[in-house]
């Protein structure tokens, strides 16, 4: 049977059978068409790229237009997921017009199925105004990368009770503002578990436990092809950038020592055309 595009009540489905969601970021044409190979769910075209793509310190940099090429080119290589786009900060720290209107770009211009902001309760009204817009939204509570300078850099969050309590409300009201899934980043496994149990809309954790109603990890991080460094809650499957740091090492070596290119990476010619060509050249001398 050929795959179907995964839809927004797929997702809900999934929470409601107890099936976990997978969730992926990419950033390109080709981790499009390879994450979408491995039949993940849903692919997050996260502001993370600032860091892992375009060399930033953190997520704060990285521009609407800049989101928008990376959602497109990703959109052109997956088919079969349901496709996030990260809007990125000050995108919709805004009045509420502009706001639906950035969050519009995203499905119009990039063809992305929805979008993800970060925050709680403090951009419940941005959610509420883009749900009503048409365009599904994707919460995000915990570590909020975007906000890094208030919470004193990348700390797990939710770790007291109070905070924890908070947390779960922040959950609650952007469930009730529309969001139709909410990522947990960086929270305690007994703070995430409770809150997607209080939740009738899926939770994405990444850092926050096997509570969750599904998981997310950073492409790069995964496939060990970013080392600046690696989180805690980060599982290497693969360590990639070893693999093609050799690789790189081995194409230098082989061209400083005359060993590529050989007669099988080159075309050939017909004799008698080398002969003609040669002529020609004696001709020109």
């Amino acid at each position: 049977m050929a795959r179907k595009k995964v839809t927004v009540l797929d997702i809900q489905k999934r929470k409601e059978q107890k099936v976990p969601i997978t969730m992926l970021t990419a950033y390109d044409y080709s981790g499009g068409v390879l994450v979408d190979q491995a039949e993940i769910d849903i692919i997050l075209v996260g502001d993370s790229l600032a860091m892992v793509m375009l060399g930033h310190e953190n997520t704060v940099a990285v521009t609407m237009d800049e989101m928008l090429h990376h959602c497109r080119a990703v959109a052109r290589g997956a088919k079969h997921p349901f496709l996030v786009g990260d809007m990125p900060f000050m995108s919709y720290q805004i009045e509420l017009a502009e706001t639906v209107r950035n969050a519009g770009r995203f499905l119009k211009e990039a063809g992305m199925d929805a979008i993800k902001l970060e925050g709680g309760r403090d951009v419940a009204p941005a959610v509420q105004a883009i749900v009503r817009a048409g365009i599904p939204v994707m919460g995000h509570i915990g570590l909020t990368p975007q906000t890094i300078s208030q919470l004193g850099g990348f700390k797990a969050q939710g770790k007291t009770a109070v905070a924890a309590h908070r947390l779960l409300q922040d959950a609650l009201i952007l469930e009730e503002a529309g969001c139709f899934a909410i990522v947990l980043e960086a929270v305690p496994a007994p703070v995430a578990a409770a809150i997607s149990q209080r939740l009738h809309i899926p939770t994405i954790g990444i850092g926050a436990g096997a509570g969750c109603d599904g998981q997310v990890l950073v492409y790069h991080d995964l496939l060990g092809l970013f080392d600046r460094f690696t989180p805690k809650f980060v599982k290497q499957y693969a360590r990639l950038n070893e693999v093609i740091v050799s690789a790189l090492n081995a194409y230098r070596d082989d061209v400083v020592n005359g060993r590529f290119p050989t007669d099988e990476h080159t075309y050939p010619m017909p004799e008698a055309e080398v002969e003609a060509f040669q002529r020609l050249l004696e001709g020109n001398q």
